[in-house]
């Protein structure tokens, strides 16, 4: 049996944490090395990778553009965070907690930076006024659901997802306890889909957009290969709900973008007019991530 850790008085980081990402880690924030940002033609620029939380963007860009919002146009920058690009001086400037996605909005006369995936979603809804209900009650439901998965997805990503699939040993002690946590939010989430078509009530928001590519994922066993583990089959409502979003041609060329791993004929690793989807397959579903 392994020796109890325990935790010194003052923690110093003088070790590699370990695990897949340990080359990109730190405890400092702050550019790492130069570099610039490209700049495509159209008003809005998203540097991303298509990881759940920049597949949330892309799918609304690509529903926003769906229902006639030309000025949804977008160049999306494929950003590689193995590679460490995230902490590129041009990078940090528009975030600096050097996480994708990040979003520079050129359309007015002064560029306008969004980082973070939610606070992008509620942006782009309220520019152009979509996706997200206008009366008090529907509206306040939406945003609930909105920040439910903010504050519930570091707990499947980061807690479930590092010790269950990256971490460099099995530890039986956090996997048992995130797995825990993450049937509790699927249980959450199954029981609300119980009452309604979608998640925030009647109609399709961005509260969908930010919860599908990591729960719906999930359901489908596309992440972190967690799904028969975690017995996602049996949340009949979620399975429905992220069923009915996988028809959506704007969920179908929203999940390709910048996708950069899975099956080649659903990865667009930049997209820059909607005509590169044209040599993709679109009507098919995410591959297993």
């Amino acid at each position: 049996m392994a020796s109890e850790y325990m935790p010194p008085k003052v923690w110093i980081w003088n070790k590699a944490s370990g695990g897949r990402f340990a080359n990109i880690n730190r405890p400092i924030a702050g550019p790492t090395h130069e570099r610039e940002l490209p700049v495509g033609r159209h008003p809005l620029q998203l540097y991303s990778l298509g990881t759940p939380n920049g597949v949330k963007v892309t799918i609304m860009l690509e529903e926003l553009l769906a229902i006639g919002r030309n000025g949804a146009e977008y160049d999306a920058w494929l950003i590689k965070i193995g590679d460490g690009e995230q902490f590129g001086s041009g990078f940090v400037a528009v975030n600096p907690n050097s996480k994708i996605p990040a979003l520079l909005d050129r359309s007015g006369p002064t560029p306008i930076r969004v980082f973070e995936s939610g606070a992008i979603l509620l942006y782009l809804a309220e520019k152009f006024q979509a996706f997200l209900p206008t009366a008090a009650a529907p509206r306040a439901e939406c945003l609930s659901w909105l920040f439910w998965q903010i504050g519930s997805a570091p707990y499947l990503g980061g807690g479930f997802g590092h010790f269950y699939a990256y971490a460099p040993e099995k530890i039986e002690y956090p996997i048992d306890r995130f797995a825990m946590e993450v049937k509790r939010q699927l249980d959450v989430l199954d029981r609300r889909l119980a009452e309604s078509e979608y998640v925030a009530g009647d109609e399709y928001t961005i509260a969908d957009m930010a919860i599908f590519p990591w729960y719906g994922w999930l359901a489908k066993g596309w992440l972190y290969g967690a799904g028969e583990f975690l017995s996602a089959q049996d949340y009949r409502n979620v399975q429905r709900w992220a069923d009915a979003l996988l028809e959506r041609s704007a969920v179908k060329r929203g999940s390709m973008v910048n996708r950069t791993y899975g099956n080649p004929a659903r990865q667009l690793h930049e997209r820059h007019d909607a005509g590169d989807f044209e040599t993709k397959t679109q009507d098919k579903a995410p591959a297993k991530s």
